[in-house]
């Protein structure tokens, strides 16, 4: 029988010998604690045919390990150090995730000592601001607003010059609120910590708004933003049915995933085309976009697009230096939004069309928004568990929610690639019904 490698294990960093205090807060029987097994899994594919193909083979399925509050743990909470950084862009819900973990720190395992590092990584290298020390008094209110009480800050810092910082401070566990690029240079500093046979926990807490981290099933803040985004094409839609060839362009988040866009013109039902980084279209041709969009104003007289920022890029004439990347070394994207517009005027200044076309961006309207009520639930949910996990002496991980179950995923396996749309699966499907676009808009001479 060949062994089974489980590319989903979690590193520790040593036995777990202390005593819970959580199991002190509670009553035998009374379940409060709602303790995990040490071993306890979630298979990562559920599927019965997956199953049984390791079956067959002789091997384990890869399985996720899951989170939650162990009767043992491995740090003594009354010794315990512990610090929270965000970074990337904003998101609604981080507030509430820096309260959480507070929260559960402070109250619930007794630690005393928690900092706040701000405007993200930049407040870990030489020269940052200093450290907060972070009270349940001080972050009482903060879930009410958006933003980050913290500060945020883009780009990458040397993981040595971070780890003095967190050296000399004394951490000895990092919660790391961000997104792909957050969690990579919170490896780099996990990394830097056993090179120095330092014991420190690194726990990630993923912060996507576009819910593009595998593995992960919804990101904190992603049903937030969708939810507002649904507003603003609901708007966005009144624009174009109140001018004769009204033409409104409504452009949302999106890098590489066009969730955002996608649950956004579902939830609102008024979205015509939708557009995405994931499927590729092409303007001319009688298979091409303006072509169905002739349709459309021939037809309703009116006409609603909804695209997510990263798609269409191939389209755009791109200038020398176009390749130029942001802090966080995104490449720099060219606006889809601005495009879009600019083309269809084009298309219609040779004929008698003259449509009237309104193009809108909330983005940051969205970002900066606070959660909403589904949202505050996962970000205290996800704050707690990953407390738990830290204290559980559980590090180069982040805890994330797939299905019904919490679970930890290593970081490498959550960076590693993303979550996409599946161009031939439901969530696409469904947009297609919904809007009735063609199924394929291909460029043709």
């Amino acid at each position: 029988m060949a062994e089974s490698v489980n590319p989903f294990a979690i590193s520790c960093l040593g036995p777990c010998e202390v005593e819970s205090p959580l199991a002190f807060s509670s009553r035998p029987g009374d379940q409060i604690a709602c303790f995990v097994s040490e071993g306890s899994e979630l298979i990562a594919d559920p599927r019965a045919e997956s199953w049984r193909q390791f079956r067959d083979r002789g091997g384990e399925p890869p399985c996720f390990e899951v989170a939650g509050p162990r009767e043992m743990i491995h740090f003594e909470p009354d010794k315990v150090w512990a610090a929270i950084v965000t970074c990337g862009g904003l998101c609604p819900g981080t507030n509430d995730v820096i309260r959480g973990l507070v929260m559960e720190l402070y109250h619930h395992y007794g630690v005393k000592k928690i900092l706040g590092f701000r405007y993200g990584f930049q407040g870990m290298a030489t020269g940052g601001e200093p450290p907060i020390e972070l009270t349940p008094e001080k972050v009482s209110p903060i879930h009410r607003r958006g933003g980050s009480f913290l500060g945020s800050s883009r780009g990458s810092q040397d993981p040595s010059d971070m780890m003095d910082t967190l050296q000399r401070e004394k951490v000895d566990i990092l919660f790391t609120i961000g997104g792909d690029g957050t969690q990579r240079g919170a490896l780099q500093i996990a990394a830097e910590a056993r090179n120095r046979s330092y014991k420190l926990a690194v726990v990630g807490i993923p912060k996507t708004i576009d819910n593009d981290l595998m593995h992960v099933g919804r990101t904190f803040g992603f049903e937030t933003a969708f939810s507002i985004a649904r507003d603003a094409v609901t708007s966005a839609h009144a624009e174009a049915v109140s001018a004769w060839n009204g033409i409104a362009i409504i452009r949302l988040m999106g890098r590489h995933s066009g969730y955002i866009a996608a649950m956004a013109a579902l939830a609102s039902g008024e979205a015509n085309f939708v557009f995405i980084p994931e499927v590729k279209f092409g303007l001319h041709g009688e298979n091409g976009f303006f072509a169905a969009l002739d349709k459309r104003l021939e037809k309703r007289k009116h006409a609603l697009i909804v695209v997510a920022e990263g798609a269409g890029q191939e389209l755009l004439v791109t200038e020398k230096g176009s390749e130029a990347t942001d802090a966080s070394g995104n490449v720099r994207l060219s606006d889809i939004g601005v495009f879009l517009r600019e083309a269809i005027q084009r298309h219609y200044d040779r004929g008698d069309m003259k449509p009237v076309i309104k193009y809108i961006d909330p983005t940051y309207l969205i970002r900066s928004a606070p959660a909403h009520a589904a949202d505050s639930v996962l970000c205290v949910q996800l704050a707690q568990h990953a407390v738990h996990a830290a204290m559980g002496g559980r590090t180069d991980c982040v805890v994330g929610l797939r299905g019904e179950a919490f679970i930890h995923v290593p970081i490498q396996a959550a960076v590693g690639s993303r979550n996409l749309v599946d161009p031939n699966g439901e969530l696409w499907r469904t947009v297609l019904e919904a809007t009735g676009q063609p199924i394929q808009m291909v460029e043709s001479v």
